[in-house]
């Protein structure tokens, strides 16, 4: 099984994910199959076949969440070692190619945001950058070719 990192904080708002989904989700999907199912004849009810593949979809968000907290190991801020790249590391890079630099935050893959700046550890970025140190440069295979980062800061 994949042990899934992340904090408390992260695996308490994915239980309340998973609860709504439980609870909410699966009423709100079984009132639409209701709904649809006295509109009569099922073998042409588009709005029976969309509420069955939202449920089918919902299942298997609630399996693939259940999975991935099943198997989680809880990381405290205070025990990262920050001499290398690791997750919950912030790591501040200079593209070599660009010469711009900027910083990622390595995370799970439940808490990945670029937007945030949140890189997941299992991303082709992410992976390339684990075990690096200040000073090295980490070579990764993008789709756009290959990409060269120079480590310039690993903090918290």
């Amino acid at each position: 099984m994949k042990v899934s990192y992340m904090t408390q904080e992260v695996y308490e708002r994915l239980m309340s994910e998973l609860d709504v989904m439980k609870t909410t989700g699966r009423k709100e999907i079984s009132e639409a199959i209701a709904t649809a199912r006295d509109k009569g004849d099922l073998s042409e009810n588009a709005e029976y076949d969309a509420a069955k593949d939202a449920q089918g979809m919902l299942e298997a968000k609630i399996n693939e969440l259940e999975k991935q907290l099943a198997n989680v190991k809880f990381l405290k801020e205070e025990d990262i070692d920050t001499s290398q790249v690791g997750i919950l590391t912030s790591v501040k890079l200079l593209n070599l190619k660009l010469n711009k630099e900027f910083t990622f935050k390595i995370v799970s893959e439940s808490e990945a945001n670029i937007k945030e700046k949140k890189i997941s550890v299992s991303s082709p970025i992410g992976e390339g950058l684990l075990g690096k140190k200040v000073g090295e440069v980490a070579q990764i295979q993008t789709p756009g070719g290959i990409m060269e980062l120079e480590i310039k800061e690993i903090t918290v």
